[in-house]
């Protein structure tokens, strides 16, 4: 079948050549390594956590960890976190995520799932990359967030096209959905921007001993009235794949086919198909009743609904956040066992935070 033309292939095809300013935040990246961004920052406690890529792990194998500062104890943080390869042995996992914390200032927790064939590549970039953007923006922390996080999306789509550009990644039809959350330790709030389907969750005090899910993002699906508007408006089309889902198409051809109305990488469908990086940004006051926050890519999501997942891990204290998340992803690689006969797991990320805990 036809494929889109790749823009970036031959610049003077319609391709953008990328920017200085492009070409010199993607150096920047590269150099400076995530500890070094932590030691620059104010405070105490500085340190983080996130994913390695591992391209030879087995189905539920945990993805390994990488460090940065000083040593992370989760039961300390009232923080679980769990990522498990699906049932697909081919393919590695494509899921990321980090966890970055300063003590008594603020947190930041990001899950990134990729897609397409070098999709693990592409969320490995954004676990690593992003993060360093939006902590080396002024208006981190400020009353500003909300802009400064579209601005860091965007900039990091751009960074990620200098990248494939220069054959540096992958990203023609390879890309990744994500949600990054910050936790402004001194302000009580939490800014959460998303791209895709990496559902944010907070569980709510019912008043009744137990726990409301409130969701704060929305899945970005091709076929939401005002996302297929902007795609048709930006020469993609939109249309059902005949099996159970509606997909974006470049015109004349059946690729690249994604089913994801808003992501990161992915040049070619950004270009010509109307995706977009510009992510939604929710900002809101931590209650006293709000008790935990939930991020999981779409592995979790798929057969469970918010509020059995919110239910499953309150199950356990919070100082066994770990337990629980594991827990979690146990469950959503059940549900995926069950519903579809063993054929097919999907990757399955679970970042859990407990609030208000001192």
């Amino acid at each position: 079948r036809p494929k889109p033309p790749d823009p970036y292939a031959d610049p003077s095809k319609g391709g953008p050549e990328p920017t200085d300013e492009d070409l010199s935040q993607l150096a920047a990246l590269e150099a400076e390594d995530m500890s070094e961004v932590l030691e620059g920052l104010a405070g105490a406690g500085k340190r983080g956590i996130c994913s390695v890529q591992d391209l030879g792990s087995e189905s539920f194998a945990s993805k390994r960890t990488r460090s940065y500062g000083g040593e992370m104890d989760p039961r300390g943080q009232f923080l679980g976190y769990a990522c498990r390869k699906g049932l697909k042995p081919e393919s590695p996992n494509q899921d990321s995520w980090v966890v970055l914390t300063v003590d008594g200032d603020f947190s930041m927790y990001g899950v990134f799932d990729g897609h397409g064939p070098r999709g693990h590549d592409v969320a490995d970039f954004l676990s690593e990359g992003l993060p360093k953007l939006i902590l080396r923006e002024p208006r981190f922390k400020t009353d500003e967030m909300k802009p400064m996080m579209v601005d860091c999306f965007e900039r990091m789509q751009r960074v990620i096209g200098a990248a494939h550009h220069g054959k540096k990644l992958d990203a023609s039809l390879s890309g990744a959905t994500g949600t990054v959350v910050v936790h402004d330790r001194v302000r009580e709030r939490l800014t959460v921007s998303h791209v895709g389907g990496c559902t944010a969750v907070l569980g709510r005090s019912d008043g009744r001993g137990g726990l409301d899910a409130v969701q704060l993002t929305r899945d970005h699906r091709v076929d939401l009235p005002d996302e297929r508007a902007r795609i048709e408006r930006d020469g993609g089309r939109v249309a059902f794949d005949g099996y159970a889902n509606h997909r974006v198409y470049a015109k004349n051809s059946r690729d690249p086919g994604l089913t994801t109305s808003r992501t990161l990488g992915d040049v070619v469908a950004h270009l010509i198909c109307g995706i977009t990086a510009e992510p939604e940004v929710a900002e809101l006051s931590i209650k006293p009743e709000d008790r935990l926050l939930l991020v999981c890519s779409d592995g979790v999501w798929e057969f469970m609904d918010p509020s059995e997942a919110v239910r499953l891990v309150s199950r356990l204290e919070p100082s066994e956040a770990m337990e629980a998340a594991e827990r979690l992803a146990k469950e959503a690689w059940q549900r995926w066992i069950q519903e579809e006969g063993g054929a097919v797991v999907d990757d399955i990320t679970v970042i859990l935070v407990h609030l208000n805990q001192k």
